[in-house]
């Protein structure tokens, strides 16, 4: 099943549309992350309105709570968080590193003690399929098994091994899925050169409608990061989308879209938010800092983004240092909106053969930002 459709190329960079039951995503594309069937501090609308075409959820916290079946009787995640656009879920591979001290992994599957009260839950890839089809989501996530780097190469061999087994067991147990929804697979292999290739070989000949790399900004240095970029994304099918999973900051982003990835995710912009840190064409911005504590100025007067518009750095700081509410709330709105931002203006440039350039620019305006980045 053919997903993708490219629009026009600049070098390695690439922008394109990916058809999905719910509508289709532009790309490159940023995902804002609504882990657990919400992008904590936003209304599903305002998530729209920074130009989000599609947001991620989570299989292992969805499992736990509410239970996919109660969200496929309640009519589905869609439904159920207000989001009638596109979904993607992940697996639950992440969790399988992330939640190492409560669990154990075999050959058939992932044992979870519950962080939330210890009960037990065994994760199959069967499973991880049926969750995600229970829950309705456009995308659907291979299980994996995700490993933190740096670690020794017999252990990252292991684990990309079993999450290509794994990848055969998720396509026999999606086969039966035929509404227009995807599975996607996940390259896996840490930072060897070699495992890489296998894994991205090996899944090519399994024919998926699209293909993630897996297992980056997980310890390695940025170096890292772009290099496995570099050896895998040719790799894959040109005709196909390619998703970088749990990445990353703005630079990660632009230097990942001119080595032709076409989708991201990450927690940072939600996350930093939440704790006074805001992105923007000045780089990165501690709302914390005193230095804001007078300042009358918008946080942008430039931005699309009505919330950077419209209050005052000073305000802004003011509500980062109180704890409330309203504060995590604006600065997020800021955060996804310029991540959007930035992607729409990557489409934009490629269409147009100025990648490099826009890229030099974006930098540039980081490096000469009027506030300090720390």
């Amino acid at each position: 099943m053919k997903i993708y459709k490219l629009n026009a190329t600049d070098g390695a960079a690439r922008t394109g549309e990916v058809a999905t039951p719910h509508g289709i995503i532009r790309t490159p594309a940023f995902m804002p992350v609504g882990t657990q069937a919400t992008v904590k501090g936003m209304h599903p609308e305002a998530v729209r309105e920074t130009g989000a075409d599609v947001v991620l959820g989570n299989t292992y916290h969805l499992m736990l709570r509410p239970g996919a079946e109660r969200v496929a009787a309640l009519g589905g995640l869609h439904k159920f968080m207000n989001w009638p656009h596109v979904i993607l879920t992940d697996s639950g591979g992440f969790q399988v590193m992330s939640l190492s001290a409560m669990r154990k992994i075999d050959e058939n599957a992932v044992t979870f003690r519950s962080h939330i009260d210890g009960s037990t839950h065994v994760l199959t890839p069967e499973r991880a399929i049926e969750i995600q089809t229970l829950l309705g989501s456009d995308i659907v996530m291979q299980l994996d098994e995700c490993v933190r780097l740096p670690a020794e190469r017999a252990e990252v061999e292991k684990a990309m091994r079993l999450s290509l087994r794994w990848a055969e067991r998720c396509q026999r147990a999606f086969a039966p899925v035929r509404d227009g929804r995807s599975l996607f697979a996940i390259v896996q292999g840490g930072d060897d050169v070699a495992l890489r290739e296998e894994s991205a070989r090996e899944l090519n000949a399994m024919d998926f409608p699209g293909y993630a790399i897996g297992g980056l900004a997980v310890g390695e240095p940025q170096e890292v990061m772009l290099r496995m970029l570099e050896v895998v994304a040719p790799l894959l099918p040109a005709d196909k989308p390619r998703y970088l999973m749990g990445v990353g900051t703005p630079d990660d982003l632009l230097k990942a879209v001119a080595r032709g990835i076409d989708m991201f995710d990450c927690v940072m912009p939600t996350r930093n938010g939440r704790h006074g840190l805001a992105f923007s064409r000045f780089g990165p911005i501690n709302l914390k800092n005193a230095r804001h504590a007078d300042d009358p100025r918008p946080f942008d007067e430039e931005s699309p983004c009505a919330a950077a518009r419209t209050y005052s750095r000073a305000y802004l700081h003011h509500l980062t240092k109180t704890n409330e509410m309203l504060g995590a709330i604006l600065l997020t709105t800021i955060n996804i909106a310029y991540y959007q931002e930035l992607m729409a203006g990557a489409r934009a440039a490629i269409a147009a053969k100025a990648f490099a350039s826009f890229a030099d620019g974006v930098a540039a305006g980081w490096a000469a930002g009027d506030l300090p980045t720390r």
